[in-house]
């Protein structure tokens, strides 16, 4: 499985996977495009773009409907911890939202998705501090945010990590808007040694 992360939580996997599309430097051809929330830095019009063909299916919250009316491509929307299965690929869903800050409410809504693909399960956190539903989660691969401010920071993403217990950890969501490089560092160091860790920005 091949992930690679371009900046902050824009993820791509496997070529054609795209989550929070963000300063693409390259174009390419989405078969999925997954929005978590509808901040500039998550739902970037000019990347969906860049990735975008007639054939691919874009995939956000029910809360996001408006955001991605322009689009005439197949959308779904998806809801608060269901479970969906579309083509080859499945996922769940789960409430992504901040607890001591104000800026990813509850109530929003907002998602990280769990993707099963090739038989491993790959969650991406989006925008979130710890809580209660995201402990619950069991997954392969975590893509984690640690930057702090908008989210949860690397000793808090480190404490869930070692909790959750992944076979392998990639932080998101630092070195460009929050935060900086030296983050992932600090965050691998307090990673259980029986987790792999990989940085990709």
């Amino acid at each position: 499985m091949k992930i690679e992360i371009n900046k902050h939580n824009s993820i791509c996997i496997n070529n054609d996977i795209y989550i929070d599309p963000l300063d693409l430097e390259k174009e390419g051809r989405a078969k999925f495009i997954f929005f978590t929330h509808p901040h500039w830095d998550h739902f970037s019009i000019k990347d969906i773009n860049k990735i975008l063909t007639k054939n691919t299916i874009l995939i956000c919250p029910k809360t996001m409907e408006q955001d991605i009316a322009e689009f005439a491509n197949k959308k779904v929307l998806v809801e608060i911890e269901k479970s969906y299965h579309l083509k080859n690929i499945e996922f769940e869903t789960f409430r992504s939202y901040n607890i001591d800050k104000i800026f990813h409410p509850k109530e929003n809504n907002w998602v990280g998705y769990n993707i099963k693909l090739d038989a491993q399960k790959i969650a991406v956190i989006g925008d979130s501090d710890v809580t209660p539903e995201i402990k619950k989660i069991r997954t392969d691969i975590l893509l984690i945010p640690i930057g702090g401010t908008y989210t949860m920071n690397v000793e808090e993403a480190a404490d869930l990590t070692n909790l959750l217990r992944p076979q392998k950890v990639i932080p998101t969501h630092y070195g460009e808007i929050v935060g900086n490089k030296t983050m992932a560092l600090e965050f691998m160091k307090k990673i259980d040694s029986n987790i792999e860790c990989e940085i990709l920005i």
